[in-house]
């Protein structure tokens, strides 16, 4: 394995926690503007396949011929680790504050190492309980359940891609013990792009509305950018991009420290979310969102040394 350079590794692991945090946003934005959830999908994940098999193609051409049985897996890390986790995730935006949503997705950290010890008998430390405690008692807060005002459809599609989500990180994390990153990456946006085709329904997709201007709303009401530019960005910035920096960032840091800097998306994505839009939440619901985010670190520490390399 080549040299390891930790501080590369942090820079690494930040870039893509800022451009996931703030994708977050833009997806919201480009939504509302009369894109729907599914073809979002379709469009992150064909620009992230063109990218990533062009990576693969140059640096491990001979590895992405598969063996057939990696196929079954590869597939369910396609659709639903990747597809459905863009779709819940996306749509769960449009119903929910920004920050509210990154924050109960970003639970699948606490549930990775709890399905590890569940189903594969992996030693984890009994912290993880209390951060369990922690999540639990802090997403009470967070959603208010005593005069909840979050929409409960939005709480159940946020859920829904906290699953896809641990299931994206225990499939992946296996998967990648046989194959290279850039080939795991390109065989799952492949079966997310062909899944998400026909739900899509371009075939009564306004392609005029690429050409006309997106207005960036909430505080940046009336500034405009193209949107096959906004488009672009999605795919490209806020999708493969932070993707390839987080696996990067594998290469020098243990998958413990590279998912507690990724836990700061969650405070980014409030960040931008405030900046940009004007999303505000209610101080009782951030200190919810403080202990959420501490349990979350504790459980991302819970697993054991010996599992933490199989993804470097």
């Amino acid at each position: 394995m080549s040299q390891k350079h930790p501080t590369l590794g942090v820079i690494f692991a930040l870039i893509a926690a800022i451009l996931f945090g703030l994708n977050a946003s833009t997806t919201k934005v480009i939504i509302e503007a009369g894109i729907n959830a599914e073809q979002v999908v379709f469009i992150r994940s064909l620009f992230s396949l063109v990218l990533a098999l062009s990576w693969a193609l140059i640096s491990n051409r001979k590895e992405l011929l598969v063996k057939p049985k990696m196929l079954p897996k590869l597939f369910v890390l396609g659709v639903i680790g990747v597809g459905m986790l863009q779709y819940t995730y996306s749509m769960s935006l449009v119903l929910l504050p920004v920050g509210i949503a990154l924050l109960i997705e970003y639970t699948a950290v606490l549930w990775v190492p709890i399905v590890a010890l569940v189903l594969f008998k992996e030693k984890v430390s009994k912290v993880i309980w209390l951060g369990a405690a922690l999540v639990i008692g802090g997403l009470a807060v967070v959603a208010q359940i005593w005069d909840t005002q979050l929409d409960p459809y939005g709480m159940l599609l946020a859920f829904a891609a906290a699953i896809s989500l641990t299931i994206y990180f225990i499939t992946g994390e296996r998967i990648q013990r046989v194959l290279p990153t850039n080939v795991v990456l390109a065989y799952g946006m492949f079966f997310a792009t062909l899944f998400f085709l026909p739900l899509s329904n371009f075939g009564s997709f306004d392609f005029a509305i690429v050409s006309s201007s997106l207005d960036l709303t909430g505080n940046l009401a009336g500034v405009e950018v193209p949107m096959w530019g906004a488009l672009i960005w999605l795919g490209v910035l806020g999708s493969f991009v932070p993707m390839a920096f987080s696996y990067l960032a594998l290469r020098h840091l243990s998958a413990t420290v590279v998912g507690i800097i990724a836990t700061s998306e969650t405070i980014l994505a409030f960040g931008f979310a405030l900046a940009w839009l004007g999303e505000l939440i209610t101080l009782t619901q951030a200190l919810g969102g403080i202990v959420v985010v501490i349990g979350i670190l504790i459980a991302q520490t819970a697993r054991k040394q010996s599992s933490e390399k199989v993804v470097e």
